[in-house]
């Protein structure tokens, strides 16, 4: 690790703890040549993850797209925005652990409907409505229908 007051190339690491989130390790670093001392972090790379939209193109996946669609699924309902979030992260690290570098957002929506439904049963058919893109009344009892029969299972 260079230093940022001297440039030397070599330095020893004097205490190491993970952050609070646990998704980094700060390092205490003392430079073996001017002895000053520095912090690092250190951070897992993370592959990117394409989405391949309905339409064929590519996009890099966005957690934020993904949040305000459950966030609009449980509007007003009586779920804790922590819940969401964790959602969120559940349905992240699912599609990030697939080991796919591209995945159709029609995987995407799976994955999320099948979290909503044990969540919540009024989020569910409010975002299987827009996923699925319910063009009559039909299409949306179908959905309903199906939903109460796995109660019922």
């Amino acid at each position: 690790m260079r230093c940022p007051f001297c440039g030397f190339l070599e330095s020893k690491v004097i205490d190491s703890r993970a952050t609070e989130e646990g998704g980094s390790i700060r390092r205490r670093r003392e430079c073996l040549h001017c002895g000053r001392r520095f912090t690092t972090y250190e951070v897992v790379e993370e592959m990117p993850l394409m989405v391949i939209k309905k339409d064929g193109r590519r996009e890099l996946f966005d957690r934020s797209k993904l949040l305000n669609g459950l966030l609009r699924a449980f509007e007003k309902r009586p779920v804790p925005l922590s819940m969401i979030e964790s959602l969120a992260d559940k349905v992240e690290m699912e599609l990030r652990n697939s080991m796919e570098r591209e995945i159709q957002t029609r995987q995407i929506g799976e994955t999320v409907m099948r979290y909503l439904k044990e969540i919540d049963q009024i989020a569910y058919v409010r975002f299987a409505s827009v996923y699925r893109q319910f063009a009559d009344v039909e299409n949306f009892k179908l959905e309903l229908e199906a939903l109460i029969n796995s109660q019922k299972k």
